[in-house]
């Protein structure tokens, strides 16, 4: 009776460190991810209490608090970046080219995993080598290609994200499709559904979590891609807010007091996008992650 009591208090007080012990790593689990957090937001909030000072207390101190709270550096940013129409000429470009990027890429997913051929396989992978290509590897010849061919500009560009993004987009969808049953597909067909129809009633509606994913990852990229705007765009009424931001950075002067301000403006829609579908994005790279 004494050594069972003696091994009920033991396995007691083993069973509390255990449970100490979690407490213990879970704290400072929470104490690593807010150290983490406020050194990944810091050049963040740095970024927004410059956007307030002038010009002098920024060269003054960029670490300190701006010593009032005013909205000049953004009123002025907006008109110096002309910022309705390069407004416009982001969304457009962007928009324009995730529809392409999201229904071909799905488009083409579907299509390679529903055929079991030996060539569906090959095209795949092709498809999927795409990904380890750098932009800089193709980047000239690529101008050039779309330069003899009157493709530059805003048509050209949205062609060009549409291939560079491709890859990325149809390997996630790929790896979606290959959860979603074949049966789905035969109880359509047996409804009367010819293949188009099957993918946009019946395919298209379950990719929703990796299609927020594919929009998430492309609208980062193709909103603040500056590089290849600038090569591909030469009119000045086509320019993307990220080509009007170098207008703040001359070559005897740099104003980074309305850079900051404006930096700002193009980042926050991005940010508020990014949290408003982050469950989405989660959800969607481990619906596409190869089964």
């Amino acid at each position: 009776m004494i050594e069972t009591r003696h091994f009920s208090t033991k396995k007691g007080k083993t069973k509390s460190r255990r449970q100490k012990k979690k407490k213990l790593q879970h704290s400072l689990l929470i104490v690593s991810g807010l150290l983490l957090a406020c050194l990944w937001f810091y050049p963040f909030f740095l970024i927004v209490i410059n956007s307030f000072k002038t010009k002098a207390e920024i060269f003054q101190s960029t670490l300190s608090l701006p010593g009032g709270l005013s909205f000049e550096n953004y009123q002025e940013a907006l008109e110096k970046l002309d910022f309705i129409r390069s407004l416009m000429n982001s969304l457009l470009i962007t928009i324009g080219s995730l529809i392409l990027v999201v229904f071909v890429s799905s488009m083409a997913a579907y299509a390679l995993s529903r055929n079991t051929s030996r060539l569906s396989s090959v095209l795949y992978f092709v498809v999927a080598i795409g990904l380890l290509i750098p932009f800089q590897g193709i980047m000239i010849p690529l101008i050039s290609l779309f330069g003899r061919m009157n493709l530059l500009n805003q048509p050209g560009l949205m062609i060009m994200y549409l291939g560079l993004a491709v890859s990325m987009s149809t390997f996630l969808y790929y790896g979606a499709l290959r959860g979603i049953p074949r049966s789905l597909d035969e109880a359509a067909i047996i409804d009367g559904a010819n293949t188009f129809q099957i993918y946009w009633k019946v395919i298209l509606p379950l990719l929703k979590p990796t299609t927020v994913t594919v929009i998430v990852l492309n609208t980062l990229w193709f909103w603040n891609d500056y590089l290849l705007p600038s090569l591909s765009i030469n009119k000045a009424g086509m320019y993307t807010i990220p080509l009007r931001m170098f207008y703040f950075f001359g070559e005897f002067n740099k104003q980074w007091h309305l850079a900051l301000a404006a930096l700002v403006i193009v980042v926050l829609p991005i940010i508020l996008l990014f949290i408003a579908l982050q469950k989405h994005v989660v959800k969607g790279i481990s619906d596409g992650a190869v089964k």
